[in-house]
């Protein structure tokens, strides 16, 4: 059976221009790859990219609002994709300048851009690398890696985030509930996996950062899962 958003997926395609304009003559994209770091504390790009806290955005130009495979959206994107709107750039500079603005709903808890010439910049390096990603060597600002190996035992460890929550307090004095970035990282909605594997980076003081090294330090491999299911759960 045919549904609504496969029929709007073919709409776009069908309605895609057979040439585009080279990324570069509306941003600069070296400038863009510099903007592009904070991006990738939520989204992947390139080869074998995965969905990570949000989809990942290879082909994001001219694609369906809402179809990543595997990725599970809000509502409000799921209907927009529904209704066959795509991303163009139009589109895509309106949401990364508010995203909350622009799709009432959305899980996207980034505050926007609001520098016309910073959109312009991270767009222009968006639209050349997503339409291109088997193209991206594997090196900054796109490689990603877990920068630490974690025992497969200790991410086999089934966290309760009921306990998780209940730990969780030391963790929100800096890190905000609601999920926006306010001078802090984010660790609402992060996949299970990834927040264990970066908690015990900083454990094995392999990441540099004092503070959370001292507070990873003082949690056992139990707790370091059940924060990790309590902040993946508060994303859903």
């Amino acid at each position: 059976m045919t549904g609504p958003r496969t029929l709007a997926a073919c709409a776009a395609l069908m309605l895609a221009p057979a040439t585009s304009v080279g990324a570069s003559e509306f941003g600069d994209v070296a400038r863009g790859a510099e903007f592009w770091k904070q991006c990738r504390t939520c989204h992947r790009i390139g080869p074998n990219a995965s969905n990570k806290v949000g989809p990942n955005l290879n082909f994001i130009f001219g694609r369906v609002f809402g179809v990543a495979e595997g990725y599970r959206y809000s509502k409000a994107m799921t209907a927009a994709g529904e209704e066959g709107r795509v991303w163009d750039l139009d589109q895509l500079d309106a949401y990364i300048t508010d995203p909350r603005g622009f799709l009432k709903g959305t899980k996207m808890t980034f505050k926007g851009i609001k520098d016309p010439q910073e959109r312009a910049d991270v767009l222009a390096w968006l639209r050349e690398n997503s339409d291109n990603p088997s193209d991206i060597p594997e090196a900054e600002p796109t490689a990603v890696g877990t920068d630490h190996s974690v025992d497969a035992a200790i991410l086999a460890i089934a966290g309760d985030p009921e306990y998780g929550e209940y730990l969780s307090s030391e963790c929100l004095t800096c890190h905000r509930a609601d999920g926006e970035v306010d001078g802090i990282p984010s660790v609402i909605g992060w996949p299970d996996e990834d927040f264990v594997v970066a908690m015990h980076a900083y454990k094995d003081k392999v990441r540099p950062h004092p503070v959370m090294q001292m507070m990873a330090g003082r949690l056992s491999n139990e707790e370091i899962a059940s924060l990790a299911a309590y902040f993946s759960a508060l994303g859903q």
